[in-house]
């Protein structure tokens, strides 16, 4: 089997999804540590935004991650599509077990990831339009104040209510994706599995609520 067919075979499509998966969220996780700069001031985060957008690989990182980005949607949308197509029957109906020796292995989270996953979509074109495409505010020195742009955007109490939103959705996202990840993967162990998912889902509200508490952070400064 040629490697171009291992990675369409249904093991291959979720070893994809779930390695896609993962660098988005390690991404997550390096935006977010940047993101935190801003609680140290103008200076320190816009000195940072302009260091990393000022880097000439920056380009070459946006275009991997758009590529990992447009991988991740359609090997999930593909795999999603051929699941229907083989076994419509488990989709006309949701059977939810009733005792605990017949519990199925739905959750609420595993079920509606194309819609999570679409409204994350939805909230990252929302999300660079307002801020890597938004108003240019220039600071004394010649570079953009992103600090200053945040603090018009986090000023709107709908547009804070929308970001919260939208980082509840994309928790919820990541919940069941953690766990997925693992059976890709291949870990299968009594012992390490369990503590392996629960790790990630620490991480993952540990990512969620970090993201959530900086328009807080920006809208409450903003009032002060």
């Amino acid at each position: 089997m040629t490697l171009q067919k291992a990675l369409s075979s249904s093991i291959g499509s979720k070893f994809l999804i779930a390695l896609t998966g993962l660098f988005l969220f390690l991404f997550l996780v390096g935006h977010l540590a940047g993101n935190l700069l801003f609680m140290l001031g103008a200076d320190a985060f816009n000195n940072y935004a302009h260091a990393l957008i000022s880097n000439p690989l920056i380009l070459v990182a946006e275009g991997g991650l758009i590529a990992i980005f447009l991988l991740h949607i359609f090997k999930t949308v593909t795999m999603f599509v051929a699941n229907r197509r083989a076994r419509p029957d488990r989709y006309a109906a949701k059977k939810w077990a009733k005792t605990k020796n017949d519990r199925s292995r739905k959750t609420l989270s595993s079920t509606t990831m194309i819609l999570t996953g679409t409204i994350t979509l939805l909230f990252l074109v929302t999300h660079l339009a307002t801020f890597k495409y938004g108003p240019y505010y220039e600071t004394t020195e010649g570079i953009r104040d992103l600090y200053r742009l945040q603090f018009a955007v986090f000023s709107n109490p709908g547009y804070v209510a929308f970001y919260l939103v939208a980082m509840g959705v994309i928790g919820f996202h990541l919940w069941h994706g953690i766990s997925s990840a693992a059976q890709s993967f291949g870990v299968d162990s009594p012992r390490w599995t369990p503590r392996l998912i629960w790790t990630g889902r620490v991480f993952t509200v540990a990512v969620s609520l970090g993201f959530a508490l900086l328009p807080i952070y920006t809208f409450v400064m903003g009032r002060n």
